[in-house]
């Protein structure tokens, strides 16, 4: 495929991904959507930006790095939306805007310390384990008052609301049940922080039942960008 016939289907892809979540969201404000770009190359990630998409999620912050400094002459909002292991908390507080997946207290104090004083705050979304699936990241419900409050402290930090990844059931039911109870456990949160007004759920399969429960930010990769490219780094 030529760059030419790429870029065309890319801006197919995202015309039609847009209509879909006005359609869903119906009425008010549109969910923000975030590119779902990890293992996507850098040229990939710029045609889409060519297009009027401005925000990336990537899981692996090293991956991340490399495509962020190719893309360093575009104005792109960064997301690291994958498991953070300790080591990497600097790289992410000096390098994205947004963490979507803190889900411990132990992972705030080097984010706080790193964060450079001339970059806003990093906005922050507290990864729910929704469905407590082993395999998943992601406090319990229960946790999420305790790690809000900490993150409440951090003048470096900006607490946003929440995220989670439920089970890829195939019973919609399922998922819905899932969606409902984190958009219950989002607006409590609200209750009691100024400021959360994220709710970040929903991917390619299921993004349209997420916004029909409350989502304000879907994250879409492969319905964007078709299948994935292989990446040479594709650890943390």
């Amino acid at each position: 495929m030529t760059s030419v016939d790429s870029t065309s289907a890319q801006k197919t892809s995202l015309d039609e991904i847009r209509r879909r979540i006005s359609v869903a969201a119906k009425t008010g404000d549109l969910p923000q959507l975030i590119a779902v770009s990890k293992k996507q190359s850098a040229d990939a990630i710029r045609h889409l930006a060519e297009l009027g998409q401005r925000a990336f999620g990537e899981n692996y912050v090293q991956e991340a790095l490399g495509k962020q400094n190719e893309l360093r002459d575009l104005d792109l909002e960064w997301h690291n939306i994958g498991p953070l292991q300790s080591n990497k908390c600097r790289e992410v507080a000096e390098n994205f805007a947004w963490l979507q997946s803190l889900d411990r207290t132990k992972l705030i104090a080097p984010l706080q310390l790193y964060r450079p004083p001339n970059l806003p705050a990093l906005n922050v979304l507290i990864q729910v384990n929704i469905d407590d699936e082993t395999s998943k990241s992601g406090c319990a419900p229960e946790l999420i008052d305790t790690l809000a409050a900490a993150i409440g402290k951090s003048s470096r930090l900006r607490l946003r609301g929440l995220m989670a990844i439920p089970a890829p059931h195939a019973d919609p039911e399922l998922r819905r049940v899932a969606f409902t109870r984190m958009h219950t456990l989002f607006l409590t949160l609200q209750k009691s922080h100024t400021g959360v007004d994220t709710l970040s759920m929903g991917m390619s399969e299921d993004f349209e039942l997420a916004i029909a429960h409350g989502a304000t930010m879907v994250r879409i990769g492969s319905a964007l960008f078709g299948a994935r490219e292989v990446h040479p780094t594709q650890g943390e």
